[in-house]
Order: structure tokens, then C-alpha cells, then sequence
């Protein structure tokens, strides 16, 4: 198998080796400890040079997905895939809660006036402000997600304090008298990270990210959060409820 010809699309070879040994890693074709080909076989299996081989390796160890152990050869490191359950009542909270090995950050929690318009619109804040929330999930100590939610401040006082306070979105709004919301709708798609997401994320330039808005509303249907997150495409499966609305 060679795809040294691909190059000439402008996207680097050692890049697209890496995609693929990426994938067969993911999707359980080198099975963890799994010990890979030699750079000399992985050189004759793609048609390129070793060099080339060593910059997607270096890459794959930059991601934690193999570790080479001097004198023995490079191995696939086990690794751990969150399922995130997108249902009409399921939180991400919950979806972390099954990994002991999973935590989620509050990065910050301001009034904004700068309010995206999607946001705005679905949230029908007018020329208000809104409450903006930023967060991330970590898995195994890697940030696998990041995300901003906004709320209309005036149907949550008092929930920033809330939320430093436990620094739980649901603890929070129980806090504040909302003891009960709903998934009205969820929009997923996949795209390449931006330089921040990268970063944020620790991925390499040319990663995908799978995105996705969300709103969520009192069981009345009073809007109460916007919400944008972006997840590590190698680190994160989303599993959607058949019956959840799609955005209308």
C-alpha cells in the first residue's frame, strides 16, 4: 500500500501515515500493546523513505497512541475512548462519571456582552448580555473537550456563585431553583481544529475536532442554554438518542 503520491495535494505524507496508523489504532486494528511494524516494513508498506515514517511516529508518540521502548520496538499504548451519551436528560457529567480517570474543569464563568448571534437568537436575549461559561474535560490528563455555554442571566441569578461554589452546571441551576432541563436539540459536525482548539486540546495541526451545539430548555420550553463543544475526534464518541429533535 503507497500513498506517497497523495502528497501532492499539499497535505504532507508523513501526515496522511499518520491518519492512517491513527485510525487502524482507534478502530482496534493494532490492538493495544500491539508491537508495530518496523520503520523499514512501514517504509516498504507506504512507499516512502524511513524519515518520513519517523515524522508520523513522532507525531502517533506526541498523541500518547505508541511508546517505543529502546531496543525492543514501538508499541500501541492502551488507551482510553469516552462515549458521550447525548440524550433528552443526560449530562456530560455523567457521561465522564463511568472513567474514574475523568475530571471536568470550570474555566470561567463571566456576564458578557459580546454575545455570539446564534447564541443570541436562541436564547432570544435581544440586545442583553448573557452569562458565559467555559469549560474542559480531561481523560487520563489530557483535555478531550472544550466548551461555552450561554444562559440568559436574568432566568439564573445568582448562578455564577453557585457554580464556583460546586463547580457542577446541574448542582448549580438546582441552586438557583431550576431542578429540572431538557436536550431540545442537538447539531453535531467535524471539522479541522483551529491553532487555539489545537493547542487547547494538544492536538497536531490538521486534527479533526467533532463539534457540537446544542440548546436546552426548561421543560416549558423556555430556552436556558446555548452551548459549543468541541471534542477530541480520537479521544471521544458521541452517541445520539434515536428521538432527540434535530435543530429545527
Amino acid at each position: 500500500m503507497t500513498i506517497s503520491h497523495r502528497s501532492s495535494t499539499g497535505y504532507a505524507t508523513w501526515r496522511l501515515i499518520a491518519d492512517q496508523l491513527r485510525s487502524e489504532i482507534l478502530d482496534g486494528t493494532l490492538s493495544p500493546d500491539a508491537r508495530l511494524p518496523t520503520e523499514a516494513e512501514m517504509a516498504a508498506r507506504f512507499g516512502v523513505n524511513r524519515n518520513t515514517v519517523r515524522q508520523a511516529l513522532s507525531t502517533l508518540a506526541g498523541e500518547e497512541l505508541i511508546v517505543t521502548r529502546q531496543g525492543v520496538g514501538t508499541f500501541v499504548v492502551p488507551h482510553t475512548v469516552l462515549v458521550h451519551r447525548i440524550r433528552l436528560r443526560t449530562r456530560l457529567s455523567e457521561s465522564i462519571g463511568d472513567h474514574d480517570v475523568s475530571t471536568r474543569r470550570l474555566l470561567a464563568a463571566e456576564l458578557v456582552r459580546e454575545v455570539p448571534d446564534d447564541a443570541r437568537e436562541r436564547l432570544r436575549l435581544g440586545a442583553g448580555g448573557a452569562l458565559r461559561v467555559d469549560a474542559a474535560t480531561d481523560l487520563r490528563g489530557s483535555t478531550i473537550a472544550r466548551s461555552t455555554a450561554w444562559m440568559a442571566p436574568g432566568l439564573v441569578p445568582g448562578f455564577e456563585t453557585q457554580l464556583a461554589s460546586t463547580g457542577s452546571v446541574t448542582r448549580a441551576l438546582r441552586a438557583v431553583g431550576v431542578d429540572d432541563y431538557v436536550r431540545s436539540w442537538s447539531r453535531v459536525s467535524a471539522r479541522v481544529a483551529t491553532g487555539a482548539e489545537n493547542t487547547d486540546l494538544g492536538l497536531p495541526p490538521g486534527s479533526t475536532v467533532l463539534v457540537v451545539r446544542s440548546l436546552d430548555t426548561l421543560p416549558d420550553g423556555t430556552p436556558l442554554q446555548y452551548s459549543l463543544a468541541r471534542f477530541r475526534a480520537d479521544r471521544v464518541e458521541l452517541d445520539v438518542q434515536a428521538d432527540l429533535h434535530a435543530e429545527d
